[in-house]
């Protein structure tokens, strides 16, 4: 097999954007941060509105290569160095430590010892710390550890490793570390490899150079090099939609009418940002009672400046923007006018003569139905965290001087699918459905991804945006059996935040070909076609193949943020959900458990109208 080393440019921003660590054909190799992507050739991606969120000058892709490799001297594209740089080779079993001046361009790194030469594979383990570094174990010290100070000193040779397997133990007790330098001869066993061992930590990334090395006290943790916490990216996405001479909803329109009518609002935006801003703001706030947060919105929206970040700690945990607003106005507003790459059309379910049961109640909570024909998404990679998701943050560019982000452009269809608000609102209501989501904001406010979520969720976990993440999860799955498309290719976007009045969920296909998907998607919204596959997904809901346990969970998944909801009725694929599959309850949508679901009678009466079917035959 030739060896074709490829990432594709969608890729460098997830799931190998910065500081992620990519297997390829038996080689390991890391992301460097985008101080080392080359001055030429990289390609600006427009988002005008995302990176005013995100105080950014504007965003740039990784330059496209001829042939997809990034082993040739001097090629365009994102940069990748070898990691980890300790490798063994799988005859003599020695260890080497490959260096930069010891790649050959097009060719993997080969035992100098062996002749002929094999490939050496990379070691299995890395250590990471909370403070965001990576790096090599310190496989010396580990050979060495269960020695005494004065016995290490005597050893002078740190790389004369053996990497040994035992045929008389199994699992990580047969692998051990052994020191060959004359006399030493030191050695111990993976068995308690992983997990913290005082090693010290080399305070940088594999790209960074020994002078941007800083003290970290960090504990060390030593885990597999593509273990699940060694990267969490921090990626943020908007869609590209038309700007509207409408003024965005701020969730109080009164008290938001109340600030654009008085006097100073005016004199207020135009000197924005400077000292004297604070005194204007002051006296707005004591005439109309507007708080902190909506007049950095409503200025943020005036001025076309970002908003205040909250704290200039890098340590604190990243902010994440709001970007539902302004794409929540855009799909609902009366007349949006279309751009080449925001086109839409309004249609319905095509139930709107219908009396018979289960079609009249389907018509009834199921709002507005919108095709979006074209839309284009921004997908920015802001940087990273190691070991936990609320780990200090990484910055994409770890010099700290670039004020620009890697990105992504991707283009594709959608649909987009509001619930009847006064079903939504009388449903919310109910004494059942509010003790059922009081218990997982209860879980959701002990969780540490409280942060992160909050940015999806609104400052209070509620009803609505359960029901509609679970609708969404549960529409993908049966759309992946409709259109075609795998659940992998599609995406979620869940507009639910009560104070914004939002109660809708958008289901989207995106590729990185500029022409997009096909269509086949939004031929799935056509009427009839939407109406029969919402009453199929409903029924497909109401029953998984791991209930009853999955039904009566009272807390499963990441955090115990899940209700009924497992791999067998709800989850998707983790690049699909923007929430990394939490917050789901199969009940709020179908009923069980003494909950009224949203759509139970839809359920009841299919099934009536089945046995009804039945009977007659």
């Amino acid at each position: 097999m030739n060896r074709t080393l490829r990432v594709r440019q969608s890729q460098t921003v997830l799931p190998f954007g910065v500081g992620a660590v990519f297997d390829i054909q038996g080689e390991s190799f890391v992301a460097t941060g985008i101080g080392d992507w080359p001055q030429k050739g990289r390609q600006r991606v427009e988002s005008p509105r995302l990176a005013g969120r995100l105080g950014v000058t504007g965003f740039y892709a990784a330059p496209p290569t001829a042939n997809d490799r990034f082993d040739t001297p001097d090629a365009p594209g994102a940069p990748y160095i070898r990691f980890p740089s300790w490798l063994f080779c799988g005859s003599c079993r020695r260890m080497k430590r490959w260096r930069i001046a010891d790649e050959k361009p097009g060719q993997p790194p080969r035992c100098p010892s062996c002749s002929p030469g094999r490939t050496l594979a990379p070691m299995r383990f890395v250590q990471i710390c909370a403070a965001g570094h990576l790096g090599d174990v310190d496989w010396w010290f580990w050979a060495h550890s269960r020695q005494e100070a004065g016995e290490r000193r005597q050893c002078g040779e740190r790389e004369k490793l053996c990497f040994l397997v035992s045929e008389r133990a199994s699992g990580l007790e047969a692998l051990c570390v052994s020191c060959t330098a004359k006399g030493c001869g030191a050695s111990r066993d993976l068995l308690d490899i992983l997990g913290t061992h005082g090693m010290r930590c080399s305070g940088r990334n594999p790209w960074q150079r020994a002078k941007e090395a800083v003290e970290c006290a960090m504990p060390v943790q030593i885990v597999q090099r593509t273990a699940g916490n060694l990267y969490y990216p921090v990626v943020h996405s908007a869609l590209d939609i038309p700007e509207s001479d409408t003024p965005a909803s701020h969730g109080d329109e009164e008290l938001a009418a109340r600030v654009r009518e008085h006097d100073l609002w005016v004199s207020l935006c135009r000197i924005a940002g400077t000292a004297r801003a604070d005194v204007f703001r002051t006296m707005i706030q004591e005439d109309t009672g507007a708080d902190d947060r909506l007049l950095d919105a409503m200025l943020a929206e005036e001025t076309g400046q970002p908003l205040p970040v909250v704290s200039s700690d890098p340590a604190a945990t990243p902010v994440r923007p709001d970007l539902s607003r302004e794409e929540w106005t855009a799909f609902t507003a009366p007349a949006m006018p279309a751009t080449r790459d925001f086109a839409l059309r309004e249609t319905t379910l095509g139930l709107g003569q219908e009396t018979a049961e289960p079609w009249a109640g389907l018509h009834r909570r199921i709002g507005r139905v919108v095709l979006v024909d074209r839309l284009r998404e921004v997908r920015a990679l802001s940087g990273f965290s190691r070991v936990s998701p609320d780990a200090t943050l990484v910055p994409a560019d770890t010099s700290r001087r670039l004020k620009w982000l890697p990105a992504v452009e991707v283009f594709g269809e959608g649909i987009l699918l509001t619930l009847d608000k006064n079903e939504l609102t009388a449903w919310e209501g109910d004494t059942d459905v509010r003790r059922r989501v009081a218990g997982m904001r209860a879980d959701f406010d002990r969780s540490f991804q409280k942060d992160r979520l909050q940015a999806l969720t609104g400052e209070e976990l509620s009803a609505r945006f359960v029901l509609l993440h679970t609708l969404a999860h549960l529409l993908i799955r049966q759309l992946s059996f409709e259109s075609g498309y795998t659940t992998a290719s599609l995406r979620e976007r869940v507009y639910a935040r009560p104070e914004q009045d939002q109660y809708g969920v958008l289901v989207y296909t995106a590729a990185g070909d500029a022409e997009g998907t096909l269509g086949g998607l939004v031929q799935q919204g056509e009427p009839p076609r939407l109406a029969e596959t919402l009453l199929r997904m409903t029924e497909a809901a109401a029953w998984c193949s791991a209930d009853p346990l999955c039904a009566e969970h009272t807390g499963q998944g990441f955090g115990n943020l899940n209700r009924a909801a497992c791999h067998a009725c709800a989850l998707l694929p983790e690049t699909s959900c923007e929430t990394g599959n939490t917050l789901l309850d199969r009940a709020l949508v179908i009923g069980g458990e003494h909950v009224p679901g949203y759509l139970e009678s839809i359920v009841t009466a299919a099934r009536s109208a089945v046995a009804h079917a039945l009977e007659e035959m």
